[in-house]
């Protein structure tokens, strides 16, 4: 009787043991399948989109279409970017930093009256319609936050230029027709350029201030002006560009805190274009092997 108690109570402990073990088991594999959910989910929660809206603007990459031009994609294509093989080399997500890079080097593809190639967005106030634009009179904002990715130097060990925002004139159809041109082309009021770690800022002025009328709009009535510097070194940093436009008016202002205004007639003047914005990477160098990438984080339009 005695040894039957004992062999009892011994099966009871082995099962108690197996038991708690499996137990311990089956607790230690739960917390391990959370622990790896939750390291996952930290994972989902570093991936970082820009915070871009492109259903209002169109891209002119590097690569040449089936006519021989530089490829331009329209929306709502452009949407597709992260999936489109023919934009997937020139305009990518960064989904580490967020940001929306923009990749260039010299090409074949270049467009009208420029030697240099681009990866580019182009203002579309109406999605796929490059005729409807807007003039000074009704004012128009543009806010990017961005950082230059990387850029190659050239043989005297100086970082390549880059465009990185643009006001670029057009010519209605009338206008065009009246000077007798065979496009709508017209010059570009504002560019705003990366060079050796600032931000530079050219504009037009008129050859000779008196004048006026059709003689406007012609582009041999414009030149550019000196240029001008800002003070702050921006880098490969991230910053922060704001253009201002009004009547008679353009004010340029980088990371909040510096502004260059432009105020005058060569300014009131130009009130006789339509413009668009522009913003990306339009690289400013035909060297074989140098390239650019441009990361915008943040960019809106506002009219």
């Amino acid at each position: 009787m005695v040894n039957s108690l004992k062999y009892i109570l011994s099966f009871v402990i082995i099962v108690f043991v197996t038991v708690n073990a499996t137990c311990q088991d089956e607790a230690s594999s739960v917390a391990d399948a959370k622990s790896k959910v939750e390291k996952q989910d930290k994972k989902k929660k570093k991936y970082k989109l820009p915070k871009i809206d492109l259903s209002h603007w169109s891209v002119t990459t590097p690569e040449l279409n089936a006519k021989g031009s530089a490829m331009n994609i329209q929306p709502p294509a452009i949407l597709n970017y992260a999936t489109d093989e023919r934009l997937i080399p020139y305009m990518y997500n960064d989904s580490t930093s967020g940001a929306l890079v923009f990749y260039a080097y010299p090409s074949n593809a270049t467009t009208a009256n420029t030697k240099y190639s681009r990866s580019e967005l182009r203002e579309q106030m109406v999605p796929g319609n490059n005729k409807v634009n807007w003039t000074f009179a009704q004012g128009a904002y543009m806010k990017g936050t961005l950082s230059i990715g990387d850029v190659s130097k050239d043989e005297n060990g100086k970082y390549h230029r880059v465009i990185i925002m643009q006001i670029h004139g057009i010519l209605t159809d009338a206008q065009r027709d009246l000077i007798g041109q065979k496009d709508n082309n017209a010059p570009p009021i504002l560019k705003i350029y990366w060079e050796n770690g600032k931000i530079r800022v050219k504009t037009k002025v008129l050859k000779n201030i008196s004048t006026s009328g059709d003689a406007l709009l012609h582009e041999e009535a414009w030149d550019d002006d000196k240029g001008f510097n800002f003070e702050q070194e921006v880098g490969f940093g991230k910053f922060t560009l704001e253009v201002k436009v009004s009547d008679g008016k353009m004010v340029v202002v980088l990371n909040g805190n510096e502004y260059k205004v432009y105020e005058d007639i060569h300014i009131k003047k130009w009130g006789v274009f339509e413009n668009y914005f522009k913003a990306g990477n339009y690289f400013q160098s035909r060297d074989k092997g140098s390239f650019a990438r441009v990361k915008y984080y943040e960019l809106e339009v506002k009219h």
